[in-house]
């Protein structure tokens, strides 16, 4: 059997590159896998993949989180990604018994709202005692428990303020509870629920407290009981734990010949702030033959400082000045990611929670594979 033959680095790393022109986009499909190339073996393998494969951390707090997956197929960055936004479960509001509703807002309005917050609280508590809630044999809801199901209730109603001073004009002076808020909302734990959920910083309760529900005036009110339950993004996007979870590929840039003078300060213009610098040309540089330097030490010279904050607007190839000094392109391989979680989950437990949803999809796969061959 004749040995495969092995490419070299310059070669592997143009496959790699999504080549972007001024009007077109090419170098955009995937080459490696067997037989594309005749004599190299580009069968997948564990331990390249292993020793290839990188996570590089940007930023991160509990809200939001940047981070990239290099070294990955399309395929897995985007299944990764649409299981951050549909496959996750999460705690939302799903049943509302409306008892009085007098103000303008229409009860199925002032509901839809209602089910479009985000809460929290005890994660010990939502993600290991609280369970999916099933149906019936025949389809309908099943029933309630306290390991299933949380109890809310929202009981406001608008007043004069007595106290207002005379010619107030201000509602939220003028009248009592005029302004109607998540924090308004009230956890009524059950069962189990009074110790999981005891605790201040482990209460059910609104991610962001002043999220507005509606507004009353005097006479009006609002008597609502709700029932939240487990779900996922697939079934409603109020139980997606993402406000959103999107991935961009590495852009590169690549200045082929220099970019001196006033031409190396309008190139930066064509750039982000950050993406490309302006340096000198040093004693060194200029002395090397056949650099392009030679003869312009102490000019200015366009470096590429932070490639990832560019946007791939391609306006520096609309400039006959910069026309072959430079290219532009995207590493297929490197995804950057950047979820925003909505505050039941921290975004770096997402992407974990993402991986382990993922592999258990691939588990129950493997099942069925084998059951069919059998």
């Amino acid at each position: 059997m004749a040995s495969f033959i092995q490419p070299s680095e310059a070669e592997l790393e143009r496959r790699k590159i999504v080549q972007i022109n001024e009007e077109t986009i090419t170098n955009i499909h995937s080459t490696d896998f067997p037989g594309h190339y005749p004599g190299e073996d580009n069968s997948w393998s564990f331990e390249t993949f292993k020793n290839t494969f990188r996570v590089q951390h940007h930023y991160l707090t509990p809200a939001e989180s940047s981070f990239s997956l290099i070294g990955i197929d399309a395929a897995i960055a985007n299944a990764l990604r649409r299981i951050l936004i549909a496959e996750i479960p999460t705690l939302a509001i799903e049943t509302v018994y409306v008892y009085n509703n007098t103000s303008v807002v229409q009860d199925e309005v002032l509901c839809h709202r209602l089910g479009l917050i985000p809460f929290t609280g005890s994660k010990k508590g939502i993600r290991d005692f609280l369970r999916w809630r099933r149906n019936n044999e025949d389809g309908t809801p099943g029933p309630v428990y306290d390991y299933n199901t949380v109890q809310l209730r929202l009981q406001v109603e608008c007043t004069h303020n007595p106290s207002a001073a005379p010619g107030e004009t201000d509602p939220t002076k003028l009248y009592n509870n005029a302004h109607i808020y998540a924090r308004d909302i009230e956890f009524v734990p059950s069962g189990r629920q009074v110790d999981l959920f005891k605790d201040p910083e482990d209460v059910i309760r609104p991610v962001h407290p002043d999220i507005l529900v509606a507004k009353l005036r005097p006479g009006q009110l609002i008597d609502l009981q709700m029932h939240m339950h487990k779900g996922i993004g697939a079934d409603h996007a109020k139980f997606s734990p993402v406000a959103t979870a999107s991935y961009r590929l590495l852009p590169t840039i690549t200045i082929t010949r220099p970019i001196l003078g006033q031409d190396a300060e309008k190139f930066a213009r064509c750039f982000p702030r950050g993406v490309i610098g302006i340096e000198r040309v040093t004693a060194e540089e200029a002395s090397v033959a056949g650099s392009g330097y030679e003869g312009h030490e102490g000019e200015k010279k366009a470096v590429v400082v932070d490639a990832m904050k560019d946007t791939v607007s391609r306006e520096c190839l609309r400039h006959p000045e910069f026309e072959g000094k430079v290219k532009l392109g995207r590493r297929r391989d490197h995804f950057i990611f950047s979820i925003e979680s909505t505050g039941q989950w921290d975004s770096d437990e997402l992407l974990l929670e993402a991986i382990k949803t993922l592999k258990k999809k691939c588990e129950r796969l493997e099942k069925q594979v084998i059951n069919m061959v059998r």
